[in-house]
C-alpha cells in the first residue's frame, strides 16, 4: 500500500464516521411504538403476544398494519422461515406471562414465636387481591414501626404482635378488603 491509498482509504472511513446530519434523512426521526407492548414496532413480533400487538397495530396504525403484513407475506413467500427468526431458547427477552389461577379472595393474618418472649406476625393473601407485596410490606414496617419483609410468593412477616391491630389497619388502607376476608388463625409454628 502507498501512502496515496491510505489518504483514500482514510477519507472513506472519515466521511463515514461524519458527525452531523446525514444527507436523505429527514430529522427529527419519529419513532412508532405499539401501544400494547410500548416497543417499537418493528420489534412487536419478538414479543411473547405478537397477535395482541396485532390487533392494536391493526386498529391504531392501520397503514402500519398493513405495511407489515406485506413484509410478512413477502418472507413467507421467499421462504423465510419465522423459525429461524425467532429465538427458541430462554433468555432475557421473552416475558413470560403468569396464568392467575382462581384461588380465593382471603387473607389469613397468624402470630409465630420467635425465641422466648419475642413473635412475629405473618399476613398471607394480599397477593390474591393485586396488592404489591412490597409496597405492602413497607407500608406495614412504617406504621408498626417495626421490621416488615416480604418472605415467601405470598407471605410478609411483620416482627411484633400486631395481629389484633392488622384487621382494622387493612381495610382502611385498601378499600377492596372488606374486614369479614381477614381470617385469624391463632397462633401458629414457623
Amino acid at each position: 500500500m502507498t501512502n496515496e491509498d491510505v489518504g483514500l482509504v482514510g477519507n472513506s472511513v472519515a466521511d463515514r464516521l461524519q458527525v452531523g446530519p446525514r444527507e436523505g434523512v429527514t430529522y427529527p426521526i419519529q419513532m412508532k411504538y405499539c401501544g400494547h407492548c410500548t416497543m417499537p414496532i418493528e420489534y412487536c413480533e419478538y414479543y411473547p403476544e405478537y397477535e395482541k400487538c396485532k390487533e392494536w397495530l391493526e386498529r391504531n396504525m392501520p397503514d402500519d398494519f398493513e405495511r407489515l403484513k406485506i413484509e410478512e407475506e413477502a418472507a413467507a413467500a421467499d421462504g423465510t422461515d419465522d423459525d429461524k427468526k425467532r429465538q427458541k431458547r430462554g433468555g432475557k427477552g421473552l416475558l413470560r406471562v403468569k396464568k392467575k389461577e382462581d384461588v380465593p379472595k382471603k387473607i389469613c393474618v397468624s402470630r409465630a414465636a420467635r425465641g422466648k418472649k419475642k413473635s412475629v406476625t405473618v399476613v398471607t393473601g394480599l397477593s390474591t387481591f393485586d396488592i404489591d407485596l412490597k409496597v405492602a410490606a413497607k407500608f406495614f414496617g412504617t406504621k408498626f414501626a417495626c421490621g416488615s419483609s416480604v418472605t415467601g410468593d405470598d407471605e410478609i412477616v411483620i416482627q411484633g404482635d400486631v395481629k389484633d391491630d392488622l384487621f382494622d389497619v387493612i381495610p382502611e388502607k385498601w378499600s377492596e378488603i372488606d374486614e369479614d376476608v381477614i381470617e385469624d388463625l391463632g397462633d401458629q409454628k414457623r
